[in-house]
């Protein structure tokens, strides 16, 4: 250890005599990351740096926040994010509520069964006859409710509901900005959905234990982990593929599996699972790392698919206990003289994997068990490609939906140089001319997530009842967790803004200003000392720059101030706040709407309980609702 600290000694002081100390200690140095940001260059001040740093790297700047960030230093601020160790206190505090998102995939399992698994269950214990379904739908219902509550079982809805929940309160009040926007975005290129029965359960535990802590750190560790996450290998069909033995292999089936339990994850089906499925290896290179474009061929899928059989999941739940108990009976030593690979969820069945030979992008793959697999994700995670297929999805989502391709080069020649370091990628993103041309600010359209969570941070609203939030985002067109392409979300303004999705918002924009949603709060005279204006049109000038900081407001207030004098659109916003997404509350949560029984009286009691009058709330709802708000 001494001789170590010895030799890194030497190094600092031979690299002072070839490097000037200004490199070190110099300003633009913060901890680990050289940032130095060419604002001034493109004509911005600071407080307008500060605006669309904040509009790029976090959900939407909170009351007061741009002249902190310019007054802390935008490089220390972004330094600090990049880190994402700022104390989270209160969010965490808030969070305890969600006791499920605790739970490993063996304990979600466990509790929030398929109503499947819970039939199954409950007819051989005997607290069920399963020709009651036929004869009495009501008793049936009945009788398995009761079963579940007396074994502690839980819907499945109520796992999504909390999954819901603690991502709208993370977007809305964790201080670590950046990770969670990363996180989102991971999440989307990574995409596995709700939709699908047999990995559903496993979404939640993907984006904790997956995406969110590789979110800022290595693009190739994070693959990996993507790639032997339950809720990917069963999205993607990986678990279940498998391939042709090569003569003379000697990672032939376990004498103590039987023929019925060596398919380790395979859900309770009738029908033979097996063979080779490509899904996965397609995916990845298509979409996970090399890009459409990226120089692979048929066949490359076809031999990569053949390298990942045998990448499945270690058994989960009652309904595959058989197999977990073939593979438990063996100790780590004997699986792993066998050739069989377990960490945590994932487990590379020697038995089921192909043996022979593989050739991808010209690279030849020779057998090596479960080691072919780590190494091909490797070499497309550090493929020229990939580098280039990766920054350019960075630069659409934090700088236009048409980055230069000079922006796009230098991001990928940085991403080759770190291997695929996300943080050092970003950094030269922010670092370059590029990034704060004026021609890039305010040149992205929000998503509806993005929409709901800024207008909250923006009007510093309190949230208690983050579903409620969630309805109106999934009536504007962004269901979260449930989109159903491997692709994920469009990242593209024309995705998301159209006639009828531009009434969605200015609705919206209303119906949180005039405390017609439900568990979210707004205290707009706050917002502006406590003081209310005298008229509307007063209120319009003050809160345009209130909401729209560092942007001139005289085309948004021009544009507006027609919505003013109109009075039927208060009236408006409470038909569309009665039709707010009944039937997805009522599909997830199984509640009737809370949105839709509210009457005029209580629409009036909800603006007296936020502080604001009407005249107040419908400037704001406008301004939210304006197309300069839909721009970050």
């Amino acid at each position: 250890m001494k001789k170590y600290v010895k030799y890194i000694s030497a190094i600092a002081v031979a690299l002072l005599f070839v490097m000037p100390l200004s490199a070190f200690f110099s300003a633009n140095n913060y901890g680990a990351y050289a940032i130095k940001f060419p604002y001034a260059a493109a004509g911005l001040s600071k407080q307008q740096a500060a605006a669309h740093l904040l509009s790029r790297f976090t959900y939407g700047a909170t009351p007061g926040q741009i002249d902190e960030v310019a007054n802390e230093g935008l490089e220390k601020w972004f330094a600090a994010q990049l880190d994402a160790k700022l104390p989270d206190d209160s969010l965490n505090q808030m969070l305890k509520a969600y006791d499920a998102m605790e739970l490993s995939n063996a304990e979600v399992v466990e509790q929030y069964p398929k109503n499947g698994q819970v039939l199954r269950r409950a007819v051989k214990d005997g607290a069920l006859n399963k020709d009651s379904v036929k004869t009495d739908r009501k008793q049936y219902r009945d009788a398995l409710a009761d079963y579940m509550e007396k074994n502690g079982l839980k819907p499945e809805r109520e796992l999504f509901r909390q999954f819901i929940n603690q991502k709208v309160m993370r977007a809305a009040y964790t201080n670590n900005q950046l990770q969670e926007v990363m996180t989102s975005f991971w999440f989307n290129h990574f995409n596995v959905s709700i939709t699908k029965g047999n990995c559903a359960q496993f979404v939640p535990a993907y984006e904790r234990d997956v995406i969110r802590p590789n979110a800022l750190g290595s693009f190739g560790d994070m693959l990996l982990a993507t790639a032997q996450a339950p809720a990917m290998l069963y999205y993607l069909d990986n678990f279940s593929s498998t391939g042709e033995k090569a003569p003379g292999m000697t990672n032939q089936r376990p004498k103590r599996m039987s023929a019925d339990t060596t398919m380790m994850a395979t859900p309770p089906k009738k029908k033979k699972a097996g063979g080779l499925n490509e899904n996965y290896a397609r995916e990845v290179m298509e979409l996970h790392t090399l890009g459409v474009d990226g120089g692979y061929t048929q066949k490359d899928v076809t031999e990569a698919a053949r390298i990942l059989t045998g990448w499945t999941i270690y058994p989960l739940g009652q309904y595959n206990a058989q197999a977990k108990n073939a593979v438990t009976k063996l100790n780590d030593q004997q699986l792993e003289r066998r050739g069989f690979v377990h960490e945590g969820d994932f487990l590379f069945a020697a038995n089921k994997h192909d043996g022979g030979t593989k050739t991808v992008l010209g690279k030849q793959f020779k057998t090596n068990g479960y080691q072919e697999g780590v190494d091909l994700l490797g070499m497309l995670a550090n493929h020229p490609s990939t580098a280039k297929f990766i920054s350019r999805k960075l630069a659409v989502r934090f700088v236009s939906d048409n980055p230069p391709q000079t922006l796009v080069d230098k991001m990928a020649k940085t991403f080759l140089a770190s291997k695929g370091n996300i943080k050092q990628v970003l950094i030269t993103m922010v670092n370059a001319p590029e990034f704060w041309a004026k021609d890039a600010v305010r040149e992205k359209t929000k998503s509806p997530f993005e929409l709901a969570i800024g207008s909250v941070r923006g009007l510093d609203a309190t949230v208690t009842q983050p579903y409620q939030l969630y309805n109106w985002i999934n009536k504007m067109g962004e269901k979260v967790y449930y989109y159903q392409a491997p692709t994920g979300f469009p990242d593209k303004g024309q995705f998301w803004i159209n006639t009828g999705s531009l009434l969605s918002r200015m609705n919206f924009g209303l119906a949180l200003t005039s405390g017609r949603i439900p568990g979210v709060k707004v205290n707009l005279k706050a917002l502006n000392n406590n003081h209310e204006p005298e008229s509307a049109k007063a209120a319009l000038a003050t809160y345009c720059k209130l909401i729209l900081p560092e942007r001139d407001p005289a085309a948004t207030i021009k544009r507006l101030t027609p919505l003013l004098n109109d009075p039927q659109l208060v009236e408006k916003v409470n038909n569309a706040s009665a039709k707010v997404a009944p039937k997805t509350t009522d599909a997830i949560t199984g509640a009737d709407s809370t949105i839709r029984r509210e009457t005029k009286k209580q629409n009036r009691a909800a603006m007296q309980a936020n502080n604001n009058s009407a005249m107040l709330a419908q400037v704001a709802g406008i301004i939210i609702g304006s197309p300069e708000y839909q721009r970050r």
